[in-house]
């Protein structure tokens, strides 16, 4: 009479041990390769980025972190893919606050809500958006792109990594702000944009900084101002569109990585620590800050915290720029 109690409470305790074990995830986690998808092109500043923290983290733990690109729609195909993977902590996805802020305001029907479908593991950096042309352009400064503008309204082209991207709600932000007419030319990427303005297909180059930060350095860009509210680091000579008259402008992106929702909570701390520890070393940092963005840790409740807020945000900033997606 006391074999279906003893059997009862074997389960139990066994349902509780495995319970207890997905929650606190593996012990020798990663025992495979652990994917990282990159929702843009190879080239452009989330590349770049991704690519710096998969290769230090496979080199400094051992992991095996095998970047791969899903580009298109704003990032959200990319986006998309790692959502919907299995939350074992072997897929992850280098966001931003293009796809994952600003997205889901812009495009109908994503097959996926960032707050509830993904778990915010690391925080990586920021970057302001920098306002370039090619070297042989006639604009030598945002008052000559704003002249040109109001004297020809829709003839001044400016090129963008594509619709719904926060570099796009950056250009319709100028716009407004400064009362003129320019025409938006979306790209797949940072990267096929900038080619276009080095031939100069495009007037302007509206472009985080590490995706454009090279080839200003190269001389082949002439950069004329930055978005953020102080100058960056990067690009020390360049000024604000604060110094250059419109006022009050600040407009910056951020990249973090990513996981399904679901993904066992011990393994997004693991995660989260090492990439932390990342971020310390010189050698990432000066790696980071090369390609113009601001190496910035946060812990994982930290990040979270940021996410959901800079999301709150982001629904009346885009309803102010107007922006959408065609």
């Amino acid at each position: 009479m006391f074999r279906p109690l003893i059997s009862a409470t074997l389960v139990a305790c066994a349902l509780t041990a495995s319970f207890t074990a997905a929650a606190q995830g593996p012990s020798d986690y990663p025992t495979k390769a652990v994917r990282m998808v990159i929702p843009f092109p190879p080239g452009g500043g989330t590349d770049i980025l991704a690519r710096v923290v998969a290769n230090k983290l496979t080199e400094v733990t051992k992991w095996t972190v095998v970047p791969e690109n899903k580009a298109g729609a704003g990032g959200t195909i990319g986006i998309t893919d790692a959502a919907k993977s299995a939350p074992t902590g072997y897929d992850m996805v280098m966001g931003q606050k293009d796809n994952l802020v600003l997205g889901p305001y812009l495009y109908k029907n994503l097959p996926w809500d960032p707050v509830r479908d993904l778990t915010p593991v690391a925080h990586v950096a920021y970057t302001p958006v920098v306002i370039a042309t090619s070297v042989n352009s006639p604009y030598k400064t945002m008052a000559d792109v704003l002249a040109a503008a109001k004297a020809n309204p829709g003839k001044i082209t400016y090129g963008s990594p594509g619709n719904g991207t926060s570099i796009h709600i950056a250009g319709v932000l100028l716009e407004k702000a400064t009362h003129v007419q320019l025409t938006h030319v979306p790209y797949k990427g940072s990267n096929p944009a900038l080619m276009d303005a080095l031939a100069g297909n495009v007037d302007l180059l509206v472009s985080s900084v590490p995706s454009a930060i090279s080839q200003i350095k190269a001389g082949k860009l002439r950069a004329l101002a930055v978005t953020s509210a102080k100058r960056s680091t990067s690009l020390p000579d360049v000024p604000t569109l604060d110094e250059t008259g419109i006022k009050g402008f600040d407009v910056s992106t951020w990249y973090g990585l990513f996981m399904p929702a679901g993904t066992p909570a011990a393994i997004v701390t693991k995660v989260n620590a090492e990439v932390n520890r990342l971020l310390a070393l010189p050698e990432v940092k000066d790696a980071i800050l090369a390609q113009g963005a601001e190496p910035q840790a946060m812990s994982v409740a930290n990040f979270d915290k940021f996410f959901k807020a800079d999301f709150k945000a982001a629904k009346q900033i885009v309803e102010d720029s107007g922006a959408k997606i065609q």
